[in-house]
């Protein structure tokens, strides 16, 4: 007899459910189907083993992320480990809903695992009555949870999506496509809608946005004078074609137009230089952002076709993947499917479709014409300059390096250019054998310069790299000692402002010393009063000379104090003086 038991990965935690009379439910599956919308029924199936509840959201992710990517997680280990009955009676089975952590569970632990049939339907029941099936667990608690967990898990998803990069070049080519169009759209209504007032213009100036421009700069053509010759030179960066222009709107079969409409035109054609303006920064921009992702396919075939191959595979990566025959004829698919017949994988990308899975050979050859040479890499200079023979072989050579040009794009760490240089030489040396017969080098010889080169651009990176970072720690370093400087020159002005209160409460205390002392010194005689003030002075000069001698260390307010404090002690020593004397002369009385 088997012993079954069903592991259920919820987001409160690991489930082990024990699945009773195995044999009877595997031979009554449809009964198995039938009863697990009944939870009556359904709790005699199945009886809860073991639960273990995740401590937190971060242990739910990440037992989540683990089992997305069939790695058995320590927490899954030590919970099989305890709760999982093997016997050497009994033969132990485990079902999982998910096959690929079923084949790490029996690489782990030895078992039997079973994915389908009964398993599946077991899971889905489990799924629908968890929280009745767990005890102290609620559904409205189960899916706070599962929210909470599924908000989790997309977040950090998208967070780490390897792709993210190239998103931002997907949508910046797509935006320039449509810009493209667009401003060839507005252009073509501002030529008609000006030509009505001045048709002339159109036969001189063949750029729209140019003549969006020259629009807005005219105005009214008949206020054309010889003082607009210089705005019209700046424009059309030709004297003779302003001279023209000039010439043309003084005899011009035109209409006259109302200042309204000039206005609106005017405005329009506004519009249309700002859009051409914004595409020249976000051209700019893609390629900026082509040198950071992709910099060898950009050196190689050049930023915007590059972007179209990765915009059209998806991403660097699946174009990384595709081999150099499918990115020969990516973007040709309307031609290859013309050629081979509808493919019978309808839910497949066209670029697995195309890279040789599933094709239905029923219409093959149904037009009799030839497969396509090239798709999007026909935009490149390479095949425009090789000659009608030469087309075909120029565009297989060049889908060989923009394949190898992009798997070291996507797997290398450093992003440099140095590949992408050589391969863009070896293509120029092959377009010149197909012209002139001259041997192009060897692609081993190639291949090592490009290695040693790439070593030493990394090595000049990382060097600058690592300056950056001793500059920025410095930069640091010295912010940090600028803010410990200012903190001090706080403290001490915080001290200064402090002082005065102590200053005033030493002065009160020395003038309630004084007069409290007054009485005794009135007693003594005016020739011991001035021999006492002479010695204070001189006492006071003797502790002045060290100061000075310091630096000027203290201030005037304390050579002041100092100069008090002196004259307290004295007045104390009078007040003690005549005190002694009355009691020598009590003595001698005696």
């Amino acid at each position: 007899m088997v012993l079954l038991h069903v592991l259920f990965e919820h987001a409160a935690g690991y489930a082990l459910f024990a699945v009773k009379e195995v044999e009877e439910i595997g031979m009554l599956l449809p009964q198995v189907e039938q009863s697990v919308l009944n939870i009556g029924k359904f709790n005699n199936m199945v009886s809860l083993a073991a639960f273990f509840p995740f401590k937190s959201a971060q242990a739910a992710l990440e037992n989540m992320n683990a089992v997305s990517e069939g790695v058995v997680h320590a927490d899954l280990k030590l919970f099989l480990e305890t709760n999982l009955p093997i016997s050497t009676k009994k033969k132990a089975a485990l079902g999982v809903s998910d096959a690929k952590i079923g084949a790490a569970l029996q690489e782990e632990f030895n078992l039997s695992i079973q994915t389908g049939g009964v398993v599946a339907e077991i899971s889905r029941g489990i799924r629908l009555h968890f929280h009745s099936l767990v005890k102290g667990l609620t559904g409205l608690a189960a899916s706070k949870a599962q929210l909470g967990l599924g908000h989790s898990y997309s977040r950090a998803k998208v967070k780490f999506n390897v792709n993210r990069a190239d998103n931002m070049i997907i949508q910046s080519i797509a935006l320039l496509d449509q810009l493209d169009k667009d401003i060839n759209t507005f252009s073509m209504r501002v030529r008609e809608w000006y030509g009505y007032h001045f048709p002339e213009l159109i036969k001189i100036v063949s750029d729209n946005s140019m003549y969006c421009r020259l629009a807005r700069l005219i105005g009214n053509r008949k206020e054309l004078t010889e003082e607009s010759l210089e705005g019209l030179e700046e424009v059309v960066m030709d004297a003779a074609k302003a001279r023209t222009i000039l010439d043309a709107s003084r005899s011009s079969m035109g209409m006259d137009i109302s200042p309204i409409d000039l206005i609106n035109i005017e405005r329009f054609s506004d519009r249309v230089v700002s859009l051409a303006g914004y595409r020249l920064e976000l051209q700019e921009y893609l390629r900026s952002k082509m040198s950071q992702v992709a910099p060898n396919l950009a050196a190689l075939i050049g930023e915007v076709v590059g972007a179209r191959l990765i915009s059209h595979a998806g991403s660097l990566t699946n174009l990384a993947k595709y081999p150099a025959s499918t990115v020969q004829i990516l973007g040709a698919e309307k031609a290859l499917f013309r050629y081979w017949g509808t493919p019978s994988l309808l839910g497949k990308p066209v670029a697995t479709v195309m890279a040789g899975l599933g094709w239905s050979r029923a219409g093959a050859l149904k037009t009799r014409g030839n497969t396509p040479k090239y798709g999007l890499i026909f935009h490149s200079t390479f095949i425009g300059r090789a000659g009608a023979k030469n087309k075909g072989r120029i565009s297989r050579y060049l889908a060989n390096k923009c394949t190898i040009a992009s798997r070291i794009d996507c797997f290398s760490e450093l992003p440099t250019s140095v590949f992408g240089d050589k391969l863009r030489e070896q293509v120029e040396e092959r377009l010149s054998f197909y012209e002139t017969g001259a041997m192009p080098r060897k692609n081993v010889d190639v291949m090592k310069e490009a290695v040693q080169e790439a070593t030493d651009v990394a090595a000049e990176i990382k060097r600058k790299l690592d300056k950056k970072e001793k500059k920025r720690r410095k930069r640091e370093k010295l912010q940090q000692q600028a803010n410990g400087d200012t903190n001090g020159d706080a403290e001490v002005c915080m001290d200064a402002g402090d002082t005065p209160v102590v200053k005033k409460k030493k002065k009160k205390q020395a003038e309630e010393a004084v007069q409290a002392e007054e009485a005794p010194v009135a007693e003594e005689t005016p020739g011991k009063k001035k021999k006492k003030r002479k010695s204070e002075v001189e006492e006071v000069q003797v502790e002045e000379a060290p100061v000075t001698d310091n630096g000027a260390e203290d201030t005037p307010a304390k050579k002041k104090k100092k100069r008090k404090n002196d004259a307290t002690e004295a007045a104390e020593e009078a007040a003690e003086a005549p005190v002694s004397e009355k009691r020598k002369k009590k003595k001698k009385g005696d």
